[in-house]
């Protein structure tokens, strides 16, 4: 089993679902992985949260696996979504100055894949 962690970093929705595509599709292969939302990402929050979302769908299937790790705390609230990621259930990840860093997921065999 091989160990992922990925940051996705870029807030177009198209580049999100490719995300979510592929760590489900990761998951179902045996593979452990990790989500964490970053960067202008996380002004996506809000918006996954709302049913008639296209992401919706696999953004809750991806949460209901245990995939996402969670958002960057800092991100999350210079783009005020940080209320929107507490409401959904979401860690906001701060080990590395408010910023999740990614030290953590390498020393523990991950390796790391930004989007």
């Amino acid at each position: 089993m091989k160990k992922a962690a990925l940051f996705v970093f870029n807030g177009d929705p198209m580049c999100f679902i490719h995300v979510l595509l592929n760590a489900l599709d990761l998951q179902s292969k045996g593979h452990e992985v990790r989500i964490v939302v970053e960067g202008a990402a996380t002004k996506l929050l809000p918006s996954l949260a709302e049913a008639d979302n296209p992401l919706h769908g696999l953004w809750e299937k991806a949460k209901s696996a245990g995939l996402v790790e969670g958002a960057c705390k800092a991100c999350s609230q210079k783009m005020g979504t940080a209320e929107a990621a507490g409401s959904q259930g979401l860690t906001l990840l701060e080990d590395m100055n408010g910023h999740p860093g990614m030290a953590h997921y390498l020393e523990k065999g991950y390796e790391i894949i930004t989007f």
